[in-house]
């Protein structure tokens, strides 16, 4: 059985700044890329980078962000009737961010393991499998 990855923006933040964790979401991708694994994120979690990228370093760099990420094997995901009331469970019941109960609530549906290094999905585990990066200094 092939296994499942959920990346939220954290994930992708620290791939794109190079940061400590950068190379095991990069590794991951390869995987899928090889049909190894799949690696998902929703769409939510892909505005939330858009988001930072954009204030941060710009329009331009937006573009390159999502061509980059659209030309891996990454399967990005809507958010449909199931997956938006799940997240809306768990954004119920945890002081979380809504963005990170969306990716809480993708590695739920998918049976996958969450990958982030943000701090606020702790109140997480037990739900759900993580993966934790190491944080950058």
């Amino acid at each position: 059985m092939t296994e499942s990855w959920v990346l939220d923006s954290y994930a992708v933040l620290a791939l794109l700044q190079e940061e400590p964790g950068s190379d095991e979401v990069l590794q991951r991708l390869e995987q899928a890329q090889q049909g190894e694994a799949r690696v998902l994120m929703t769409w939510i979690n892909v505005g939330e980078v858009v988001y930072i990228v954009e204030r941060e370093r710009g329009k331009s760099m937006v573009h390159r962000v999502l061509g980059m990420l659209e030309a891996t094997a990454l399967e990005i995901v809507d958010a449909g009737r199931d997956l938006t009331l799940l997240a809306a469970e768990i954004k119920a019941k945890h002081p979380l961010a809504y963005a990170d109960a969306f990716a809480a609530a993708l590695a739920i549906q998918e049976r996958a393991t969450l990958i982030t290094g943000d701090p606020e999905l702790r109140q997480m585990e037990g739900r759900v499998r993580i993966h934790w990066l190491p944080r950058a200094s």
